[in-house]
């Protein structure tokens, strides 16, 4: 079964940016939809982004125009560039592929 692994996440500053990584440990290349969801304290957890196979995206309206998410199958790895951090951006950020997740990386923005 394949795992996901989650890196990338830290502190960063209001404006900053930051880009996290999600390694499978097989192949993606057949899983239609990969997604970034996001969990803050005390909210339920949210989609962020997803894209499919084809590069397909759709974004939530809070981070549309400064999030990009991608996927390189070759290397088995969904990404989040994260730009023009916000401090309500502040979450546990997961990765999720059909009924997969990761453990999840910490993601901070404060000054």
């Amino acid at each position: 079964q394949v795992q996901l692994v989650e890196s990338g996440g830290g502190l960063v500053q209001p404006g900053g940016s930051l880009r996290l990584s999600c390694a499978a440990s097989g192949p993606i290349y057949s899983i239609y939809v990969m997604a970034w969801y996001r969990q803050a304290p005390g909210k339920q957890r949210e989609l962020v982004a997803d894209i499919t196979t084809g590069g397909t995206t759709n974004y939530a309206d809070s981070v549309r125009g400064r999030f990009t998410i991608s996927r390189a199958n070759a290397k088995n790895t969904l990404y989040l560039q994260m730009n023009s951090l916000k401090p309500e951006d502040t979450a546990v950020y997961y990765c999720n592929a059909v009924d997969l997740w990761g453990q999840g990386t910490q993601v901070t923005v404060s000054s």
